[in-house]
């Protein structure tokens, strides 16, 4: 059977899909995977060895379709669901399984605090979608796969860091799911151990004030590394501490502790740290992750994050206790 699964962005909602790759792939013996996303998250899924041939959308939908007919899909997986894939969907005409959006569910935990989420991970979700294939979750969580030819030589970081650190991911796609950076000074300067910054160029100048506090102990990755280089980064950390953001979720995928840390969203939105079943019980003798959310009475206050605190006070960010966090990192890494 030919499938076509769809999932055009984000970097974590991309990584979220990956379990359903693999146990199609490895559940089903004649299942043949395509996967349409869009160009600017080509490096997310490349060298995911699970996916058969790759489909990328750059504003060129009507051409896009005219390709994806030529397949002949027997079925297409639409794990997506907003207009671009439902014209995606209309276009090729054969049988459609799709997720639960809970469009409804997070709208009014977002805008009224109600919450009747169902309290099932989006990965679940997504498993769910291919179940009536006789897919089953394997239990071993999500995968990212990085080429050799971005992996960070150890060599080519400063030598303190040659020997182990902590992964901070300071950025974050939208203002509210970041720590302001006095926060993330003081968490940096409580913490007595070799700490690499990872982000892009739109981080390099805060990440330059935080590394200010202590230029040894802290090296300022931002900016310096592409997506799956970083990514290396996180492979190779001892711990990872990060807003809600994709490298958060690799990092899950590599199986890597992690510390979450939230602001406008929430873990309520069924997201959050994954790892699957069968890690899970590989390491029933360690802590995994810890989330920090306040659980203000406004938050989650959005989906994604937003631009600016619709209330103006960033309480969920600024109240952060930087002391409790920097406990639970350092308990975290005495287990590992």
């Amino acid at each position: 059977m030919k499938f076509l699964i769809i999932r055009f962005s984000s970097i974590g909602d991309i990584v979220f899909t990956t379990p359903v790759m693999r146990c199609m792939k490895q559940q089903l013996p004649d299942a043949e995977i395509h996967f349409l996303t869009k160009k600017s998250f080509k490096t997310v899924t490349e060298h995911n060895p699970y996916i058969d041939k790759f489909f990328y959308y750059e504003d060129n939908l009507k051409e896009l379709k005219q390709q994806l007919k030529a397949e002949q899909y027997d079925y297409v997986i639409d794990l997506h669901k907003n207009i671009r894939s439902y014209l995606v969907r209309a276009a090729l005409d054969v049988p459609i399984l799709s997720y639960h959006k809970e469009t409804v569910e997070r709208f009014l935990l977002n805008k009224f605090g109600i919450n009747i989420m169902p309290k099932k991970h989006i990965v679940q979700r997504n498993l769910d979608v291919v179940y009536p294939f006789g897919v089953r979750d394997d239990g071993k969580g999500m995968d990212y796969f990085i080429a050799e030819k971005d992996v960070v030589p150890y060599e080519s970081l400063p030598l303190v860091h040659q020997f182990g650190f902590i992964a901070l991911v300071i950025g974050g796609s939208y203002f509210t799911k970041k720590l302001p950076v006095e926060k993330l000074q003081q968490l940096c300067t409580s913490i007595n151990h070799p700490i690499i910054l990872i982000g892009g160029k739109e981080d390099v100048n805060e990440a330059e004030q935080i590394a200010a506090t202590d230029p040894i102990k802290i090296y300022n990755a931002c900016g310096k590394f592409n997506l799956n280089q970083s990514a290396d980064l996180v492979r190779k950390s001892k711990l990872v501490i990060s807003h809600d953001t994709g490298l958060l979720y690799i990092a899950c995928a590599f199986n890597k502790p992690v510390v979450a840390i939230w602001g406008g969203t929430s873990p309520k939105l069924d997201l959050g740290p994954y790892y699957g079943r069968v890690v899970e019980e590989r390491n029933q003798s360690k802590t995994l992750y810890q989330n920090f959310a306040l659980n203000l009475p406004c938050q989650p206050c959005s989906n994604f994050g937003t631009k600016e605190c619709p209330l103006g006070h960033f309480k969920c960010m600024k109240l952060q206790d930087v002391e409790v966090i920097k406990t639970a990192v350092i308990e975290m890494l005495s287990k590992r």
